[in-house]
């Protein structure tokens, strides 16, 4: 009979020495929470794909971000869906538009909550892509104007971070300079830098009444096989003066956050995207899963792949259960 030597289930055997030797540890502070704000009063409409979300106006929304502060999630992430949508998504330029009005009540609410805002398109204009049309294909270089309005309104309305999402290319050295020339320095910028064509923004796209009414987003965002093409998005954003690198999706990208981990010094951010919450939500809702137990799974995965910061519709369960 063989007599092992080396025993790793020494370091196993109860939860306590787990603890004590537990290499990647997920906490409340690794966590953002994306919200889904309307025009009107006392409107709160649940997203049915996405259990638990729900698109809400501006008063319900401040007691929303009280709720998330309390729980200590240190940030939120903003997406706005106006009452009305034109070829350009003028509204996402206006001072007083939805996100720009949203802004300012959430930090007169909760001050020390950090607010930031989704920086794109789709969810203001009437075709659904993220910059204005020439010739049947998003206009970059328009586009890249319209950003730079665009987060200068959001800084003015007091936005912590802004976080452009439509991969255009020179959106972050658009908005840098936009933000500089007008005073916001200090504003930092965390970048979609390698975000993919992806199957798995489904459930989303009904949260912020986004899909586009022709084709779809192949275009400008990236083809889901490439890896290599990633660090060069990645390297052109740092390059422009991004300060947090995006990878979104997660879970099918874990691949490509520990290549973006290893390849940069800049902190790394991932979004657990909607698909990935709603597959985990409908079967834990069919008894086939145990829901709590595979959420703080995939979102340790996401840690331990090397993602610094967690986008993730999960986080005001996670908090809980992190707490418990």
């Amino acid at each position: 009979m063989i007599t092992p030597y080396h025993r790793p289930r020494r370091l196993r055997r109860n939860e306590t020495i787990r603890r004590m030797v537990r290499e990647t540890s997920l906490s409340v502070d690794d966590l953002i929470f994306p919200l889904f704000v309307i025009e009107g009063k006392n409107l709160r409409n649940p997203i049915s794909s996405m259990p638990g979300n729900d698109q809400m106006s501006i008063d319900l929304l401040t007691k929303e971000a009280s709720e998330v502060y309390e729980l200590g999630i240190p940030a939120i992430i903003l997406f706005g869906i106006p009452a009305k949508k034109d070829a350009l998504g003028t509204d996402a330029t206006s001072d007083d538009g939805i996100i720009q009005r949203a802004v300012r009540a959430v930090k007169d609410a909760v001050p020390d909550l950090c607010v930031i805002t989704d920086v794109c398109f789709c969810e203001y204009t009437d075709h659904g892509h993220c910059g204005p049309i020439a010739d049947g294909d998003v206009d970059n270089d328009a586009t890249l104007d319209l950003l730079g309005r665009q987060v200068v309104t959001h800084a003015n309305a007091g936005a912590d971070m802004v976080a452009p999402s439509g991969m255009m290319d020179g959106m972050v050295a658009a908005i840098r300079e936009a933000l500089d020339e007008n005073g916001h320095m200090k504003i930092p910028i965390m970048s979609y830098a390698a975000k993919y064509a992806s199957g798995f923004y489904g459930p989303f796209r009904e949260a912020a009444e986004s899909a586009p009414q022709f084709g779809d987003r192949s275009a400008y965002q990236m083809d889901p096989a490439n890896a290599i093409e990633a660090l060069k998005e990645v390297e052109l954003d740092v390059d422009e003066g991004a300060d947090i690198i995006m990878v979104k999706p997660a879970l099918p990208y874990l691949d490509i956050i520990h290549m973006v981990r290893s390849e940069i010094d800049l902190p790394v951010a991932a979004y657990n995207v909607s698909g990935e919450f709603s597959m985990v939500k409908a079967a834990g809702q069919l008894g086939w899963i145990d829901e709590k137990r595979v959420a703080l799974e995939m979102l340790t995965s996401i840690k331990r792949a090397g993602a610094d910061l967690i986008l993730t519709y999960f986080a005001k369960d996670a908090a809980k259960w992190l707490n418990e």
